[in-house]
C-alpha cells in the first residue's frame, strides 16, 4: 500500500510538472508575435538642419550587446556561463561609455544596435533613455528607436533566465530625420522563431539641400539558429530596397551587424589553424550585392576584430571576426574607415568609424 501511495504521489507530481510545462509553451507560443513591416517609426531629438551637399560626414556603428559585456563577461549561448548583465549598475556603466566613446569621433550620425529598452538580461535599464540623454547634451541630434524583437519570459538558461526582452536599433543623427521606417527581415518559422526572434533594419531620411535625400539604414541580422539560405534572403530584401532609394538617385549608407565575416577572410585572418565554424560569421556572400554598392574595407588602421566569442573572458587567444561595418551606394564617396580597438571592455562589439563625402 505504502509503495502504491508513493507511485500516485510521484505520478501527480510528474503530472504537474508536465501540465506546467505545456502551459508554459503553449503561453510562449501564444504570446509571441511577429513585429509588422513597413512599420513607420517616431522621430525624437532636437536636430533641424539639412545635410550640406558638400560637407564631410562621420558616420559609427557600434553594436552594445544590451550592455553586458564587459571584457570577462561570457555568454551561455556561446558555450559561456551568463545570461544576464551582472548588475543594473554594470548596465548603465557600459551603456555610458559606449555612448562616451561613440561621441569622442565627434560624429554627425550613429547606429546602435542591440538597444533594450525594457529587458529582464539587462535589469530593465532604459538604454534609450542614457543614449539619448547624453547626446542630447552633446549637441543637437535626432533619435530614431525601431524594435527589432521582443519575447515573452523565456525559460532558459533555468539557473537564470534570460526573461523577457523588447530590444532594437537606435539611430542618432545631427541632421533632421523627417520619416523611418521599420522594415522586418526574414526569420525563421515554426518552433525555431523562439530561437530566432525578430531582426529588422531601419531606414531612416534625412534631407540634403540639392533636393535629394540622404538614406541611413541601421540593421542586425540574424545570428543565432539562421542558416545561409535565410542570411542571403536577408541580405536580398536589404539590397532591394537599397537599390531602389539608389535609383531615386539618392545617396546610402548602410551599416550595422550583418552577422558575417565581413571582409570573407577576417576568420582565418585573426584565428589562424582555427577549426571553430559559427553559423553568425560565414563569409559575406558578395554576389547578392547589387550593382552601384560596395563593402567599406580599405581599413586606414588595422584591420582589427569587431567581434568576439563570449565562450570565455577576452584574451589573446580569444576567437574574433569582423561582422561590423558599412555599404555604401557609388555616389558615396569613402574618405576613411576603420575599426577601433577598445578591447571589449564595454561590449561584444568594437565600433567602427566612416568618414564620407557626397559626390554629385
Amino acid at each position: 500500500m505504502q509503495l502504491r501511495k508513493l507511485f500516485k504521489i510521484l505520478l501527480y507530481i510528474l503530472s504537474g510538472l508536465l501540465l506546467t510545462a505545456a502551459a508554459y509553451v503553449a503561453y510562449v507560443f501564444l504570446t509571441y508575435t511577429r513585429i509588422e513591416d513597413n512599420l513607420p517609426v517616431s522621430t525624437g531629438g532636437n536636430a533641424e538642419k539639412q545635410a550640406p551637399a558638400d560637407g564631410e560626414y562621420t558616420v559609427v556603428t557600434y553594436n552594445l550587446g544590451y550592455g553586458a559585456y564587459t571584457d570577462d563577461y561570457t555568454f551561455f549561448m556561446d558555450d559561456g556561463k551568463e545570461s544576464r548583465a551582472r548588475s543594473k549598475e554594470s548596465v548603465i556603466d557600459c551603456i555610458t561609455n559606449c555612448s562616451d566613446i561613440a561621441l569622442s569621433f565627434d560624429p554627425d550620425f550613429v547606429l546602435f544596435q542591440e538597444v533594450d529598452k525594457d529587458a529582464t538580461r539587462s535589469h530593465h535599464v532604459d538604454e534609450t533613455q542614457i543614449i539619448n540623454g547624453i547626446f542630447g547634451k552633446n549637441g543637437d541630434y535626432d533619435n530614431v528607436y525601431a524594435s527589432n524583437y521582443h519575447s515573452a519570459y523565456l525559460m532558459y538558461p533555468l539557473t537564470d533566465p534570460i526573461g523577457a526582452s523588447e530590444s532594437g536599433l537606435l539611430t542618432q543623427s545631427r541632421f533632421d530625420i523627417t520619416s523611418s521606417l521599420r522594415r522586418s527581415l526574414p526569420v525563421s518559422d515554426g518552433f525555431n522563431k523562439i530561437l530566432d526572434l525578430d531582426r529588422c533594419y531601419c531606414i531612416s531620411r534625412i534631407p540634403v539641400d540639392d533636393g535629394k535625400e540622404l538614406v541611413l539604414v541601421n540593421l542586425h541580422m540574424s545570428a543565432y539558429g539562421t542558416n545561409r539560405e535565410l542570411g542571403d534572403a536577408q541580405l536580398i530584401k536589404i539590397f532591394g530596397d537599397l537599390s531602389a532609394e539608389y535609383a531615386k538617385g539618392n545617396y546610402v549608407v548602410c551599416g550595422g551587424d550583418f552577422n558575417h565575416d565581413f571582409t570573407k577572410t577576417s576568420k582565418e585572418y585573426f584565428n589562424p589553424g582555427t577549426d571553430l565554424e559559427f553559423g553568425w560569421c560565414e563569409p559575406f556572400p558578395d554576389n547578392v550585392i547589387p550593382e552601384g554598392f560596395s563593402k567599406c574595407t580599405g581599413y586606414e588602421e588595422g584591420p582589427f576584430a569587431t567581434t568576439r566569442y563570449t565562450n570565455k573572458p577576452y584574451g589573446p587567444d580569444s576567437f574574433t571576426v569582423i561582422v561590423d561595418g558599412f555599404i555604401v551606394s557609388d555616389n558615396v564617396s569613402v574618405n576613411y574607415v576603420s575599426n577601433i580597438d577598445k578591447g571589449f571592455k564595454y561590449s561584444d562589439h568594437n565600433p567602427v568609424v566612416m568618414r564620407f563625402s557626397l559626390v554629385r
